[in-house]
């Protein structure tokens, strides 16, 4: 359907489905959502010439002598939110921001990652992207205390949040996100969920509304979900895996590579591949924004990328080739593992794609898959075989982020300036702290 179909569809639902409150949805720099209604009748208008609200309200969005800013409802996203009453019901439409003289808006992560899939769709490419989140269920935010004991993928009467799953998965579907398969992971009380593929933006609009459900179940069951990347210090991480492909516009995987008969992929995969192992420095403060992001990058666990390489099997690597389907060309792809469930999947995808497309318009080798031999290297046997090493704190994550030209072109001014002077300040006030949980439940993405 084209925009104008959209948005008559729309509004022919909310006038058969009873809709009496339309919420706005749209996120902040962070990632974080944020959200206000509007009632039916000025929906079309909506439509037409957005609805105003202070922007100096959000944080990174504006300030107050240039507070007003427009909210324009995307009707593509529109979905009634079933967990609210049949009779007056409520839906959601994710937003795209625009300043008064409806300019997008520079500030606004959505359009940041539009920006990018335009530019690969102007080299031929779409992005499709699949997730898989994992975290935590706790008794409360007070305290980590975990539901169960049980292990990877167990099937257990023990395993308190089989239902919480269940309803968490049904409650996704409603939303018109479809799910692949959930678990329970390696973790006590650790979950994962996996998201089936859709486009760049999509998939974002998919993570973003799967958080927040995740979240809703949780309350609505007597417990808290943390998405924080190592809660516990002796229990397993949680990540945000992303599984990327592109495809030309007849629908072809241009990862896929018939004349590879190991890793069948094709050399634009190998270039793409290779630009983002090129610029993994550079990306950290984005895939992995918290000062808690990296306990799990140096936790050693075996599972956690530490550096800047690749592999078939290894689940170590910073990028991994899933061999699921050998020689399938549809699931033909690659598992980027660095980043976390903190980090905002629209910049996440902005900036890996962007890396990715400079790999193959640079042309960029990709170097040598990690063996085994490589894994049992000491820190100083790595450095000295070339292998780059990513990050070891927040801070300088930061300071690479910061002196980054490739960032600033790829995120604008407005983004990369406030994101670096709020994870500064992050790192000042919650470095030193003794307590990471204690820190962390107060940042409200944890």
């Amino acid at each position: 359907m084209n925009q104008q179909q959209n948005i008559d569809f729309v509004l022919r639902t909310v006038e058969q489905r009873d809709i009496r409150f339309v919420r706005l949805w749209f996120v902040d720099v962070l990632g974080r959502l944020k959200s206000f209604a509007i009632s039916p009748e000025d929906l079309e208008v909506a439509f037409e010439e957005g609805v105003g609200f202070d922007g100096s309200a959000i944080e990174g969005f504006a300030t107050p002598e240039e507070a007003d800013m427009l909210a324009f409802p995307d009707p593509s996203t529109f979905q009634v939110l079933p967990w609210r009453p049949s009779d007056n019901g409520v839906a959601r439409v994710f937003c795209d921001i625009c300043t008064p003289d409806r300019k997008l808006f520079a500030g606004d992560p959505r359009e940041c990652l539009r920006a990018m899939f335009y530019r690969a769709e102007e080299a031929g490419f779409i992005m499709n992207v699949g997730a898989e989140l994992e975290y935590y269920y706790f008794k409360n935010d007070q305290v980590p205390e975990p539901l169960d004991n049980v292990g990877y993928f167990d099937l257990s009467e023990s395993d308190s949040a089989r239902d919480l799953r269940r309803n968490t998965v049904l409650t996704l579907e409603k939303m018109s996100v479809p799910v692949e398969y959930t678990f329970h992971s390696a973790g006590p009380s650790q979950h994962g969920i996996s998201l089936r593929h859709a486009e760049a933006l999509t998939m974002s609009d998919a993570i973003t509304t799967a958080k927040h459900i995740i979240r809703l179940e949780a309350f609505e069951a007597g417990c808290h979900a943390a998405f924080m990347p190592k809660p516990l210090s002796k229990a397993p991480s949680s990540a945000m895996f992303l599984h990327q492909s592109l495809f030309d516009r007849e629908g072809n995987n241009v990862f896929y590579g018939d004349d590879d008969p190991v890793y069948h992929l094709s050399d634009t995969a190998k270039h793409y591949m290779a630009g983002i192992l090129a610029h993994a420095r550079e990306i950290s403060a984005i895939t992995n924004p918290t000062v808690n992001s990296y306990k799990r990058l140096t936790t050693g666990e075996g599972t956690t990328p530490e550096y800047a390489m690749w592999g078939l099997r290894n689940r170590s690597a910073m990028i991994r080739i899933p061999i699921y389907k050998p020689g399938k060309q549809l699931s033909t792809r690659i598992e980027l593992r660095s980043p976390d469930p903190m980090a905002n999947p629209y910049l996440v995808n902005a900036v890996t794609l962007a890396a990715g497309l400079d790999g193959i318009e640079r042309k960029l080798e990709l170097p040598a898959e990690t063996t085994a031999a490589a894994l049992r290297m000491s820190e100083r046997e790595l450095e000295q075989a070339g292998y780059t090493q990513l990050p070891r704190n927040l801070e300088e994550a930061l300071d690479i982020f910061e002196d980054s030209q490739f960032m600033k072109d790829v995120l604008g001014e407005h983004i990369h300036s406030f994101f670096l002077t709020k994870k500064r300040l992050e790192w000042k006030k919650y470095a030193s702290c003794v307590s990471q949980w204690e820190v962390d439940r107060y940042l409200s993405n944890s």
